[in-house]
């Protein structure tokens, strides 16, 4: 689960900063084309804006330098070419105030206004010259441009450098709003760098403690396979001889047990035999044939109980709870201690493994309990729920310390335990009994 969540929480954070990077990318991407096209914009506006002004107030210089010309040429034909001229001065002018009407704003709306009225006036100041004679042009031309229209054509031309003051104004206000603009997404840009430099940090810190844990539970995990396979070694040779020491207890009780009493059968069969040829009577043949009968019947018994401590038929022909209340009886006849079987919903058809399992189980526990516990009563709890098969003993008896005791029956029964998928714990503490639960896993 936690190298689940380390998956995800690493998957998250990198997404995260991609995500970060991505959005920081087009976020300046953007800006600078919107930077951009706002500079370009306010170019081009600037310029189209100056050159219209520098176009008026070139016509507005001009058109008295014509009216001058006009006014001072005595020639007739001459001085209308100057008035034709002045025609086209203005409206060339007027074109330009078209078109520069278009971009005015509100600050230049007041020295616009005064412009273009002062210029209108200019031009109807202008227009009795054209009427006046050579003789009037010759007499009073001089005077009139002196003071009326040098006099205007300046105060025009100051209007004009106003208005071009005012766009310039307007340039550096542009200027300050783009430097703004650039201000605001390089703030933008450094909390963004700022983040991802900060979310980059935590995730290579928690990257490192992550492949550090990774080596840490690597290096354990061979810790405990070297350890694991130490065990294994041992446990192999401890099974070894536990099947040697099995093979001669089985010997011995052969030898023992069946071999003298199949030995005192020979005996009793060889005096029978006398007692035939001696033509004893018919009374004491008949104790011979049962004396004989009884040494062949305690053979039986002694088969019998030895097949059935190897493997009970009981368990095969009539299941789990029979044969461990079997064994409980064997085992309280033998040792004198109480053994009491309690089974709760246990099938019939539970799987043969399981039946074995719990079968060695309750016998190596008991033989432990007889064995080295000292107990008095025993009690072993056979419970089947619908996906698992409990098993619980325990015993009044000295008790022992699990963590530091643990013999060859106890690593064969998790063996036994573990091999189908299922968990042996032990609890126990000297004086105070033992516990023994096994959770067996049913499909």
């Amino acid at each position: 689960m936690f190298v689940l969540n380390s998956r995800l929480v690493l998957i998250a954070g990198f997404g995260g900063l991609l995500l970060l990077m991505a959005f920081a990318e087009i976020d300046g991407v953007n800006a600078l084309r919107q930077i951009e096209t706002s500079n370009d914009a306010m170019r081009r506006d600037f310029v189209l804006r100056t050159r219209l002004l520098e176009k008026i107030r070139d016509d507005v210089y001009v058109s008295g330098t014509f009216v001058r010309d006009y006014l001072l040429e005595p020639e007739a034909g001459r001085a209308e070419g100057h008035r034709y001229s002045l025609v086209e001065t203005r409206a060339d002018m007027d074109s330009s105030l078209a078109q520069y009407r278009k971009l005015v704003d509100s600050q230049e709306e007041r020295p616009f206004q005064v412009l273009t009225g002062g210029l209108a006036s200019y031009w109807k100041m202008l227009e009795p010259v054209f009427q006046w004679t050579p003789e009037q042009r010759r007499r009073d031309g001089y005077a009139f441009l002196r003071d009326e229209v040098f006099p205007r054509r300046m105060a025009m031309i100051g209007i004009a450098d106003q208005i071009r003051a005012i766009n310039e104004s307007q340039m550096n206000a542009g200027k300050a709003k783009v430097e703004a603009t650039f201000s605001r997404y390089r703030q933008r840009m450094a909390a963004t760098l700022g983040l991802t430099i900060g979310l980059g940090l935590l995730l290579a810190v928690f990257s490192i403690q992550e492949i550090l844990r990774a080596e840490t539970e690597t290096a354990r995990h061979l810790h405990e396979i070297s350890h694991a396979r130490a065990e294994l070694k041992q446990l192999s040779a401890r099974l070894v001889k536990a099947q040697e020491d099995e093979r001669r207890s089985i010997s011995r009780e052969l030898h023992d047990e069946v071999g003298q009493a199949l030995t005192g059968v020979l005996v009793e069969m060889a005096n029978l035999s006398t007692l035939i040829r001696g033509g004893a009577a018919g009374e004491a043949l008949a104790d011979k044939a049962a004396e004989i009968k009884r040494e062949v019947e305690n053979s039986i018994g002694v088969v019998r109980n030895m097949a059935l401590l190897l493997r009970p038929s009981m368990l095969d022909d009539l299941g789990l709870v029979p044969a461990l209340e079997w064994q409980a009886r064997e085992v309280s006849k033998r040792t004198g201690l109480r053994v009491r079987i309690v089974a709760e919903g246990v099938s019939e058809h539970l799987p043969e493994e399981h039946k074995t399992c719990v079968y060695r189980v309750v016998q190596e526990t008991l033989h432990n309990v007889v064995q080295h516990a000292a107990a008095r009563t025993a009690l072993v709890t056979v419970r089947q729920e619908p996906d698992r098969l409990l098993l619980a003993i325990e015993d009044d008896g000295k008790g022992f310390t699990p963590q530091r005791t643990k013999g060859m029956g106890i690593l064969g029964m998790e063996e036994r335990v573990g091999h189908l998928g299922g968990t042996l714990s032990i609890e126990s503490e000297p004086g105070q009994g033992t516990e023994l639960r096994v959770t067996l896993p049913l499909s």
